[in-house]
């Protein structure tokens, strides 16, 4: 038995390759699956099956690619209401690969249809590993609260009870879980290990050491994110089923009259460059949106669902590809082309570019100990704000900042600052042209600020 890890750090999700001897099954599928594709075929191995945990809220499931490729049967969830050709599975169904066996157990809370996968060799009872999707996590568990507040309650229930009955596997069982450390799929902060086993789990899982379901629901509840807006999107996707790509679509590129024309049009311009480097000289009314690991998430966050875009690119090799796999996992429309030349090019052709000024932590905490007045605005995460705030701080997180720009003060500097500046860059750049005057402090955030308060406060 082989079990392959594949980890998409900007979703914080695990998909998983099970091979036996040469056949293989994948266990809940990204939209690029054809990297689970290489690696099969690298190990001579045909992926016979594809196994779902649940109909997923935050992607685009790749079932459809592996089934054009390697002819695999796709084994989901009978609950799920999925609209195309499967093999629906309950509790007791079972998958066969090589000398494995894979049976599915109903597992409802992260969802209603969720089951988890029980591996068990040959002919043994004794289970070697459980997929357990969105229900027990490595030091954490699936959140309940997806679906909307109507199912929260039953959600919950039925999540307390799932997890009891996956913690009583035996301690040498692995854990392998699809989501995880960043994801907003999870509940309570997990673990960074993607994987695990149900004897440490049971040793540090505040979900496993509940005595009970209030201690359980307030573990559960205590420590919530907001999640993307795209997600109400994807169940419905996933359900309908999406065409087969086979690889990344390419993306065109476009003159700066192409661009101007697209925005006229509707198109927004997503700048992916460098926090600095836009604040330097971008085009009037573009989005800074860094091309690292959270970009999808937060383009799928800040603009109505499928929007069309434009995208201003960093000059990093496949830099196209990178936007384009991150855009195709959360379901959005392929952008308009990109802006070829960069911001240059827009210039060049006779086009204004704007620009802001940026400060380091230790400007804002010298602004703040000079002047207690001075406007900061704090667009990270609510629960985030629960931690520490700075002095006289604005607190709006960055994806209500939309529609809402003219809350923030107009009659001076306004310093934008989260938790590392990727978050402030987003909201400066909403910020450039609606009236504020933005700051941006993109090196450090507010638990810099504060210690070096703090530290001029005792010296």
């Amino acid at each position: 038995m082989d079990i392959e890890v594949f980890v998409t750090p900007g979703l914080g999700d695990n998909s998983f390759l099970l091979t036996s001897g040469d056949e293989a099954l994948v266990v809940d599928p990204q939209r690029d699956a054809w990297r689970f594709l290489e690696s099969a075929d690298a190990k001579r191995a045909r992926v016979r099956a594809v196994l779902e945990t649940h109909v997923h809220n935050d992607y685009v499931s790749g079932a459809h690619e592996i089934r054009a490729a390697h002819g695999a049967e796709l084994v989901l969830p009978a609950d799920g209401r999925y609209e195309f050709e499967h093999r629906g599975a309950r509790e007791g169904e079972e998958v066969r690969i090589g000398d494995l066996r894979v049976v599915a157990w109903d597992t409802p809370g992260h969802t209603f249809e969720h089951i988890a996968w029980v591996v068990y060799e040959g002919e043994s009872d004794e289970p070697v590993a459980v997929f357990s999707g969105g229900s027990l996590l490595v030091g954490s568990a699936g959140r309940t609260d997806l679906l909307g507040p109507d199912h929260t309650a039953a959600l919950t229930a039925h999540q307390y009870d799932t997890v009891k009955r996956l913690g009583a596997l035996p301690a040498a069982t692995q854990l392998l879980p699809t989501h995880g450390a960043g994801s907003f799929c999870v509940s309570s902060m997990p673990s960074t290990s993607r994987t695990s086993t149900l004897g440490a789990e049971l040793r540090s899982n505040d979900m496993l050491l509940a005595g009970s379901r209030a201690e359980f629901e307030q573990e559960l509840t205590g420590e919530l994110m907001a999640y993307p807006a795209y997600y109400a999107h994807m169940a419905s996707t996933n359900r309908a089923g999406v065409p087969v790509l086979r690889r990344v679509p390419e993306l065109g590129l476009l003159d700066a009259e192409e661009a101007a024309a697209a925005v006229e049009r509707g198109a927004t311009v997503i700048d992916a460059r460098g926090r600095d480097a836009f604040a330097e000289a971008h085009i009037p009314g573009s989005l800074n949106i860094e091309l690292n690991s959270g970009f999808g998430s937060y383009v799928g966050w800040l603009l109505p669902f499928g929007a069309p875009v434009v995208l201003v690119l960093p000059d990093e090799p496949d830099a196209a590809e990178q936007a384009a796999t991150q855009l195709l996992r959360i379901g959005w429309r392929m952008p308009d082309g990109v802006l070829q030349g960069g911001v240059e090019s827009w210039q060049a052709s006779g086009r204004d570019l704007r620009s802001y000024g940026t400060a380091s932590p230790e400007d804002l905490a010298t602004a703040l100990g000079s002047d207690p007045s001075t406007h900061v605005l704090d667009v990270r995460q609510p629960l985030e704000w629960q931690w520490g705030t700075l002095p006289g701080s604005q607190t709006l997180f960055v994806s209500d900042l939309p529609g809402r720009e003219g809350e923030v003060p107009t009659d001076g500097p306004v310093y934008i600052v989260c938790s590392n500046g990727h978050r402030a860059a987003i909201a400066a750049s909403l910020l450039d042209g609606a009236g504020p005057e933005p700051v941006l402090v993109g090196d450090g955030g507010v638990g810099e600020v504060l210690r070096l308060l703090r530290a001029r406060e005792s010296a």
